[in-house]
């Protein structure tokens, strides 16, 4: 992609080279072309429709569940703050922003005394990266309880699409690439706030207990087969704890990678294909990716 292609105009932050790996839960991985960080939704509107087409995009959540390579990503990638990181009860519905973290969702859920929303408290990302993946935990995925989204689409068009069109399966959404989730409308049902902090808190110990959350990590990576957990397959396949370079399969979680230090996104991808390998050859079985993986090797 040239660098010569020309930026719209924005209200909000536009910046060249922007360094990835600070924004990411694996603290690695290449520059964007260009980081936008628009000041509304008519920003990020206005900024789609007038840039180029060929031009790629795409948004970036707290940065878990991502591993951006080291070569860098080539196009442009959003980032929705402030202005996109709120929610507000409305009835027995709550809507939220894109840029809203799952632990904002689910308190503000509680203190509306609205139950049904505490598994968003364990998702570590945000409401547009749960929208488009159709996040989940504990049993309960946002298919569940989401009612309708807000998108601006590539070519500027805001959009409001109805849950029965997103095309949801397990951990996958039809949303069109470039589609960015600014906003959503979730559903609970009536429950009383000291309840739903203890389900809230259960769910915070649980987590807590199991997996490797103070670890420089991108969370689950790799989707559950149907029938199978991920991480008892890699386990049988003898890859807990397992390492290239600084990369390594969590000796807690094993289906957690982790960066224990100065490991480069082409470690742990490498790991990750490593695992795969093994548990095909054990079991026959092909794990597929969860997390996402973007950019060009470098």
């Amino acid at each position: 992609m040239s660098v010569e292609v020309k930026m719209p105009a924005v209200r909000g932050r536009l910046t060249a080279s922007a360094p990835l790996a600070p924004l990411v839960w694996f603290k690695s991985g290449g520059v964007a072309r260009w980081l936008f960080e628009p000041a509304d939704v008519d920003d990020l509107s206005a900024f789609l429709a007038d840039l180029d087409p060929a031009v790629p995009v795409m948004a970036l959540g707290l940065g878990s569940n991502l591993i951006v390579r080291d070569g860098g990503y080539r196009g442009v990638v959003v980032r929705l703050g402030k202005a996109f990181s709120f929610a507000r009860a409305e009835g027995e519905t709550l809507v939220c922003g894109g840029g809203t973290s799952g632990i904002l969702v689910s308190s503000t859920a509680r203190d509306a005394g609205l139950a049904g929303l505490e598994f968003l408290r364990s998702i570590p990302g945000t409401v547009g990266g749960f929208v488009r993946m159709n996040g989940g935990a504990y049993g309960r995925e946002t298919k569940d309880v989401l009612v309708s989204c807000v998108v601006v689409l590539r070519d500027g068009a805001v959009v409001t699409l109805p849950v029965d069109e997103l095309g949801y399966s397990y951990r996958h959404s039809r949303l069109p690439d470039g589609a960015i989730v600014v906003e959503a409308t979730f559903t609970g049902s009536p429950g009383d706030p000291a309840a739903i902090q203890g389900e809230m808190d259960r769910i915070a110990a649980a987590r807590e207990e199991s997996q490797p959350l103070r670890s420089k990590t991108g969370g689950s990576t790799f989707k559950n087969p149907q029938g199978h957990k991920a991480w008892e397959l890699i386990d049988a396949a003898g890859c807990r704890g397992l390492r290239i370079g600084d990369a390594q399969v969590s000796s807690k979680h094993c289906n957690f990678l982790l960066n224990l230090g100065a490991a480069t996104s082409a470690d742990i991808e490498a790991l990750g294909e490593e695992v795969r390998a093994r548990v095909k050859a054990t079991s026959g079985i092909e794990l597929e990716w969860e997390i996402q993986r973007v950019g060009v090797a470098q």
